[in-house]
C-alpha cells in the first residue's frame, strides 16, 4: 500500500533501489530552502508543468494548478511507474484506495502509462503539504490534486517518476 509521511521517515521505509536513490537525491533538493530546484518550481507559472529528465529512466514532473473540486477529479493508477508526489508549497487532498477495491472506466493506456478507475466513495484521505512525501505503486489507485477546503489552493508540487522494477 502506498507510503506516507515525512520525507525522512518515507525515505527510511523505502526499499533502497537504483531509482528511489535518484528520487530522494531531487527531493531532498526539492526540499531545501533556495535550493535551484525549488527556485524552478516556485518559477513555474500557474497551470504549467516541467518534466525533469533525472537519469536512468527516472524523471520529475514539476507542476504548479489550483487544487480542485472532488468532482472534477478521478482515480488513476500506473503499470510502469512508481510515483514520489511531494508538495513544495499549499496543500492538497489525495484519495486513495487498494486496486482491488476499484472496477476500471478506462482500461490500460501504455503511452500514458494510466488506468482510469469508477468512483470510490470509500477510499482513504491523505492530506499532503509541505515536507510531506506520498509514494503510490501500480496498486494503489489515487485522486490527487483535490480541494481540502471550498477554495481552491495553488500548489507547487512535484512527482517523480520511478520505474518499477
Amino acid at each position: 500500500m502506498a507510503l506516507y509521511g515525512s520525507f525522512e521517515t518515507v525515505r527510511s521505509q523505502t526499499p533502497p533501489n537504483a531509482g528511489f536513490a535518484i528520487a530522494f537525491a531531487y527531493v531532498e533538493e526539492l526540499l531545501r530552502a533556495g535550493s535551484s530546484v525549488q527556485q524552478r518550481i516556485r518559477a513555474i507559472p500557474a497551470g504549467e508543468a516541467k518534466k525533469i529528465d533525472l537519469g536512468h529512466g527516472v524523471y520529475a514532473v514539476e507542476q504548479v494548478y489550483e487544487t480542485k473540486a472532488r468532482a472534477d477529479g478521478f482515480f488513476e493508477s500506473h503499470r510502469k511507474y512508481i510515483d514520489v508526489q511531494t508538495v513544495v508549497e499549499g496543500e492538497e487532498l489525495i484519495e486513495v484506495a487498494d486496486f482491488s477495491q476499484m472496477k476500471i472506466r478506462e482500461p490500460f493506456n501504455a503511452e500514458r502509462d494510466l488506468v482510469l478507475f469508477q468512483d470510490n466513495p470509500d477510499a482513504s484521505l491523505l492530506r499532503v503539504f509541505p515536507g510531506q512525501v506520498a509514494i503510490f505503486y501500480p496498486v494503489d489507485v489515487h485522486m490527487p490534486t483535490l480541494r481540502l477546503r471550498s477554495a481552491p489552493t495553488l500548489v507547487r508540487k512535484s512527482v517523480v517518476k520511478v520505474p518499477v522494477e
